[in-house]
C-alpha cells in the first residue's frame, strides 16, 4: 500500500550541487522518476554559485587585466592606461553564474527531473520531508535516496566569518573594492586562486600556510616551481607559519602569527580564511537514522556509493576524500547506475586535481615522494615549456610536464604539470591512466605541431631517456 499523502519517486536526491544534480540527471536518463531537493534559490551548489564557476570567471578577468597592463607590449599591443572597472567585473562573474544555474534548470526540464524547492530532511523509511520557504511541507516517498549535502568552509574560532572583513570563499568573491592588504590563511588551492585574483587587481596579498610549503600534498618539484613563480609575481608567501589568534577592529583585521617561536601581528583590511572544508549533513540525523559516519563526520560508503542503510546512497563532499566537483559528479553517475541495476563502481586512481592559478597546475596519480616511499622502482621524465615552440610563440614558457613510471613495466604512476593550459593537457593523461597505459604509449602517439601537448609527449619520451627537444 502507498500513502496518498506522499508524493512518490524512484529516486530522491538531497542536494542540487554538482554531485546531486548530475545524479538526478543520470537517474532520469535511466528511466527513473527522480526528484532533486535543493534549498538554495538556484541549483548548482557551492561549485556553480560560490566556488568553481565564479572563481574561474574572476581568474579569467584578472588574467586579462594583468596581460593588458604588463604583457601586451611584448606582443606589439599599445593599450595605454588600463583602468579597472571592478563593479563590471563582478557583474560579469554573476552573469556567468546565472548562465550556468539556468542551464541546470533547463536540463532538469529536458530530462523531467522534479525540483523540490526547500530544505530536505531524511526520515526513516526513505521519506524525504521538504520544508518550503513559505512554511509548507511536502513529503516524498522514495524507493532510493541519494544524499549529496556537500561541505562548508572550516572556521577559525577566533576569526568567525562575517563575510565583510573576515571572509570565506563566498565573501572573497564579492569584495566591493580592491583590498589594500588581503591576508590569506591557507596556502592551498582556494587561497592561492583567490589570492591571485586580488593580487592581479592591485592588492598586497600575504599567504600564511601552517605546513612547510604551499600546496601541501602536491609533488615537490611542482611546489618548488610554484613557490618561485608566485613570489616573482608578487604574492607574499609565509609557509611554516602558524596563525595563533586574530580579531577584527573596525575596518582592520589583525592576525597573530608565529614562526620559529617568533610572534608577529599582520594587519590587513580583509582576511580570507581558507583552511579547508568539512562535510555537512544538512537535514540528515545520522545518529537517529543509524547512518554510519567516519571520524571526520563523513558518510561511510562503499565503491558503489552505498551507505549502511537500505537503498540509501551518498556522494560528493559529504563522503569525504578529495573535495572536487568532478569527483562528486562521477560518484553521482555511479550511484544512479547502481540504482538502475548497472554494474558500476567508483575508481579514484584517475581523478585529476587542478589549481587554476597562472601558471595552472594539474596532476593525476601519485607524487614522486609517494612512489619513493612505497619502495617501488621508478623512472621520471620532465620536459620544460621553455623548449616548446607553441609556449614560446605565446610568450608563456614557465613550468614543465613531469611523468613518473614504473621502472619495470613502464606503467604510468603519476603526472604533474605546471604551466599554461595544464588543466586541459591533463585530460590526455587521465585517459591514459584509465587504460593503464605506459609512458611509451603517450611517447609513440603523434601530437600536432606546434601545440602545448607536445610537451606531454616529450616528457613521456624523457621518461624513456629519448626526449628529442632537450
Amino acid at each position: 500500500m502507498t500513502d496518498p499523502a506522499h508524493q512518490h519517486a524512484d529516486v530522491a536526491v538531497i542536494g542540487g550541487g554538482p554531485g546531486g544534480y548530475v545524479a538526478a540527471l543520470r537517474a532520469a536518463q535511466l528511466g527513473l522518476a527522480t526528484v532533486c531537493v535543493e534549498m538554495d534559490k538556484t541549483l548548482g551548489g557551492t561549485c556553480v554559485n560560490v566556488g568553481c564557476i565564479p572563481s574561474k570567471a574572476l581568474l579569467s578577468s584578472s588574467e586579462h587585466f594583468e596581460f593588458a597592463r604588463t604583457h601586451a607590449a611584448e606582443h606589439g599591443l599599445v593599450i595605454g592606461d588600463v583602468q579597472l572597472d571592478l563593479a563590471r567585473m563582478l557583474d560579469r562573474k554573476n552573469e556567468v553564474v546565472a548562465q550556468n544555474t539556468k542551464g541546470i534548470e533547463f536540463l532538469f526540464r529536458k530530462n523531467k527531473v522534479s525540483w523540490a524547492k526547500g530544505r530536505g530532511t531524511l526520515r526513516a523509511g526513505n521519506v524525504v520531508a521538504v520544508a518550503g520557504a513559505d512554511g509548507s511541507e511536502t513529503l516524498w516517498q522514495a524507493r532510493h535516496v541519494i544524499i549529496a549535502t556537500g561541505s562548508v568552509p572550516i572556521e577559525l574560532p577566533f576569526l568567525p566569518f562575517d563575510e565583510e572583513r573576515i571572509l570565506s570563499n563566498v565573501g572573497a568573491l564579492k569584495i566591493p573594492e580592491v583590498p589594500r592588504h588581503l591576508i590569506v590563511i591557507g596556502g592551498g588551492v582556494i587561497g592561492l586562486e583567490l589570492g591571485s585574483v586580488w593580487r592581479r587587481l592591485g592588492a598586497k596579498v600575504t599567504v600564511v600556510e601552517l605546513f612547510p610549503t604551499i600546496l601541501p600534498g602536491m609533488d615537490d618539484d611542482v611546489v618548488k616551481d610554484a613557490d618561485r613563480t608566485f613570489r616573482k609575481q608578487g604574492l607574499q608567501l609565509r609557509p611554516g607559519t602558524k596563525v595563533v589568534g586574530g580579531r577584527r577592529d573596525g575596518d582592520r583585521v589583525l592576525v597573530d602569527i608565529e614562526k620559529d617561536g617568533k610572534p608577529e601581528t599582520l594587519e590587513g583590511d580583509y582576511v580570507l580564511v581558507s583552511v579547508g572544508r568539512r562535510p555537512v549533513l544538512t537535514g540528515i540525523d545520522a545518529a537517529g537514522l543509524g547512518l554510519a559516519v567516519g571520524r571526520r563526520g563523513e558518510i561511510v560508503v562503499d565503491d558503489r556509493m552505498r551507505t549502511n542503510l537500505p537503498n540509501v546512497y551518498a556522494i560528493g563532499d559529504c563522503v569525504g576524500g578529495k573535495l572536487l566537483a568532478h569527483k562528486a559528479e562521477e560518484e553521482g553517475v555511479v550511484a544512479a547506475e547502481v540504482i538502475a541495476g548497472h554494474p558500476a563502481r567508483m575508481h579514484y586512481k584517475s581523478i585529476p586535481s587542478v589549481v587554476y592559478t597562472w601558471p595552472e597546475i594539474a596532476s593525476v596519480g601519485l607524487t614522486e615522494r609517494e612512489v619513493k616511499e612505497s619502495g617501488r622502482e621508478y623512472r621520471t621524465g620532465k620536459f620544460p615549456y621553455s623548449a616548446n615552440g607553441r609556449a614560446r610563440s605565446m610568450g608563456d614558457t614557465s613550468g614543465f610536464v613531469k611523468f613518473i613510471a614504473d621502472a619495470r613495466t613502464d606503467e604510468l604512476l603519476g603526472c604533474h604539470i605546471i604551466g599554461p593550459n595544464a588543466s586541459e593537457l591533463v585530460g590526455e593523461v587521465v585517459l591514459a591512466f584509465e587504460y593503464r597505459a605506459s609512458s611509451e604509449d603517450i611517447a609513440m602517439t603523434v601530437h600536432a605541431h606546434p601545440t602545448l601537448s607536445e610537451a606531454t609527449k616529450e616528457a613521456a619520451l624523457a621518461t624513456l631517456g629519448r626526449a628529442l627537444h632537450i
